[in-house]
């Protein structure tokens, strides 16, 4: 994909929380608001995954990085605590980190376990509104949200199983949180991208099966990529999107319109 040219966001602080690595969906979201001017936050889960984020986060002059797991408390308001000291404000959030225990994840619906389900809608859908809460009081102009769906919260896909259900409570706290915080200008979009290859999507049984069959339907002919969703958000953090606000958006090469 060519290259975007401009700098729409000059002095615009962005937070990019989920780049575990170069093929993150984050990632791509980070790249495209960086190559659009803007200064970013990074964060990584842990020490076993920082040696594979602080190169990215380096390769984009992220002027705030630092650790986040939203299941260790007090991370998250960490991370608000350097956003206010350094920055003093925010424009944009992105949310892109989902999880849910393998066993659950791969052992159906019906089988899921009261643990396993609480811990996936904590992380994956819960904690969205919690990073929400702590923005919206640093997006003093306005500003946007953004959390990563998939096309498995509206539709069975088979083999998404317990992230069905737990992306469409996601979609639906995009659509509360969007009524709850436009009076503030604050514009909130549940994005759903179509498969792809991305380290959260390799626990899901038979990935490359969904990947092809997706390929197949495409109406464009070809699958999207992490810079797709990157470019997708930056549009909608513009003032060329300011009357848009929490319906999901698809980036899928048109799959979601197919039978």
């Amino acid at each position: 994909m060519d290259k975007l040219t401009g700098q729409p966001f000059n002095g615009h602080k962005v937070l990019i929380v989920g780049v575990a690595n170069e093929h993150s969906i984050a990632w791509g979201c980070a790249r495209a608001f960086h190559e659009l001017g803007a200064e970013l936050a990074i964060t990584y889960l842990n020490d076993k995954a920082k040696p594979y984020v602080a190169p990215l986060a380096e390769s984009v002059g992220a002027s705030i990085f630092l650790p986040l797991d939203v299941s260790n408390p007090g991370e998250l308001e960490a991370v608000f605590d350097a956003i206010r000291t350094k920055w003093g404000k925010l424009d944009v959030a992105v949310h892109s980190i989902a999880f849910a225990p393998k066993a659950d994840l791969q052992g159906g619906l019906l089988n899921s376990s009261a643990e396993g389900f609480a811990t996936a809608m904590d992380i994956s859908c819960h904690s969205f509104i919690r990073m929400a809460r702590l923005a919206a009081p640093l997006m003093t102009d306005g500003g946007s949200m953004f959390a990563m769906s998939y096309l498995g919260a509206t539709r069975v896909v088979p083999n998404y199983d317990l992230m069905g259900p737990v992306k469409a409570a996601l979609e639906a706290s995009c659509r509360y949180l969007a009524h709850e915080l436009g009076p503030r200008r604050i514009r909130v979009h549940p994005i759903s991208p179509g498969p792809l290859k991305t380290r959260a999507a390799s626990g899901l049984k038979d990935f490359d099966l969904l990947l092809t069959d997706a390929a197949s339907r495409a109406p464009i002919g070809e699958m999207v990529d992490i810079m797709d969703v990157g470019y997708a958000c930056a549009f909608l953090a513009t003032p060329y999107a300011r009357r848009m606000t929490g319906n999901t958006v698809f980036v899928d090469g048109g799959v979601s319109i197919m039978d």
